[in-house]
């Protein structure tokens, strides 16, 4: 499996969003300047974020985005899977429950891509945005 420019940059971007909303909604202009993306890109990647309900807009002057749940409640596969969509690394219909492709009796293989495909869940489902956010914070030297 390879991550894509959209999980790249939109899980830069919501570890931004993550750091700096915290004292309230963060625009898509200062996320885009901070990490070096057009803010046209970035309306796509907050965009689907929000469609899978972990960004929410706020309408007004002071307006922009912010997490819809706490950090420490989003994990990077929550993240990547909004973004990315599957993260399996292949499209093996033998692989899902009570799916077929005709091969499951011979096939080996799916076997090999369902085990790659739940270590790849397991990990990125075990990293949380909050982890991200304390790592970025001292980083940049925040507190």
């Amino acid at each position: 499996m390879k991550i894509t420019t959209k999980g790249r940059y939109g899980l830069r971007a919501i570890v931004d969003l993550a750091v700096y909303s915290e004292d309230g909604p963060v625009s898509i202009h200062s996320i885009a300047e901070r990490q070096g993306v057009s803010d046209g890109y970035l309306e796509q990647l907050i965009s689907r974020l929000k469609r899978a309900g972990l960004v929410e807009s706020v309408r007004g002057a002071t307006g922009g985005y912010r997490l819809a749940r706490p950090a420490s409640e989003i994990s990077v596969g929550d993240i990547l899977r909004a973004l990315e969509g599957s993260l399996y690394p292949v499209e093996c219909p033998g692989i899902g429950e009570g799916e077929s492709c005709g091969n499951e009796t011979v096939c080996v293989a799916k076997g090999v891509w369902k085990i790659i495909g739940d270590s790849i869940e397991s990990a990125v489902d075990g990293i949380s945005l909050e982890t991200l956010k304390n790592q970025s914070k001292d980083c940049l030297g925040i507190e």
